[in-house]
């Protein structure tokens, strides 16, 4: 495997704070839920190295480096929440939202490469937002800590994906009429299923026995954001997310109502 820009051994685990986070549902629920979500990137990237398939550069970054590093949060969130939450039994929990979301991995992806690419854009514009908005918001150093270096990692697989989107961009030559629907229909996804199953199986996992519905997901949502949405890193977000458009400033400037919009989409 590569090397990363940080390992395991360089987050103080002995160093976390319990009293600061344990009795606050909504940092369990978002750091829980996403320990989950990243524990489970290797079920559709195959999807992804197959699709760019006979394209070395790509698929080489994808499985040396973009794999290797999305699991490691996987398993730096995984084991925060075992010492955060001890109580939390977290295995069972990953299994069953496994065997639930597999199914949701074989999706059709974006028609052409180019495409596909402003769509991880918009993946990365995500995760990076979301982990920006958890280390400014937490009361915890070493969960602000932790979360600023994954944060940090999805800005640089941002950076390689809109390379690679240029890099197709200057063969297929798309109009931005092709690009924006792709940019939509990636964000319309976030939030989307693999959010609705990771808090169904935290949630179950953490209240047995327990109706859980799509009323109990909103409250969930509604609690977590309330939680961290002034932390939320409206103007990187809006960059990052308009910049396959190459969109001149003063465009982009009017496109600033769509903040709220954003927001609402991708913090949990």
């Amino acid at each position: 495997m590569t090397r990363q820009h940080w390992t395991l051994d360089d987050i103080p685990w002995q160093g976390i704070r319990h009293d600061t986070v344990a009795q606050t549902e909504g940092y369990f629920y978002l750091v829980a839920s996403a320990s989950l979500m990243e524990s489970a990137t290797d079920l559709y990237t195959e999807n992804l190295i197959d699709y760019f398939y006979g394209d070395e550069e790509v698929t080489s970054w994808l499985e040396k480096y973009w794999l290797p590093e999305e699991l490691q949060h996987g398993e730096a969130l995984r084991r925060y929440v075992q010492v955060a939450w001890p109580e939390f039994d977290w295995e069972p929990a990953r299994q069953r939202f496994v065997e639930e979301f597999k199914p949701y991995c074989d999706i059709s992806l974006e028609p052409t490469r180019s495409q596909e690419m402003a769509s991880r854009c918009v993946v990365e514009t995500g995760t990076a937002s979301y982990y920006r908005t958890l280390s400014r918001a937490s009361p915890e150093p070493v969960l602000a800590m932790l979360t600023r270096h994954i944060a940090e990692d999805e800005v640089r697989h941002y950076k390689h994906f809109y390379r690679y989107f240029r890099k197709y961009r200057d063969v297929e030559s798309p109009r931005r009429t092709a690009i924006l629907p792709a940019l939509w229909r990636r964000l319309r996804m976030t939030g989307g299923d693999d959010s609705f199953i990771a808090v169904k199986h935290v949630y179950s996992a953490r209240y047995p026995g327990e109706p859980f519905d799509i009323g109990v997901y909103r409250r969930v949502r509604r609690e977590c954001r309330q939680l961290v949405r002034e932390h939320f890193p409206h103007e990187m977000s809006v960059r990052m997310l308009l910049k396959p458009l190459g969109l001149g400033p003063r465009t982009q400037r009017l496109t600033l109502p769509v903040i709220g919009a954003i927001a609402r989409l991708v913090v949990p």
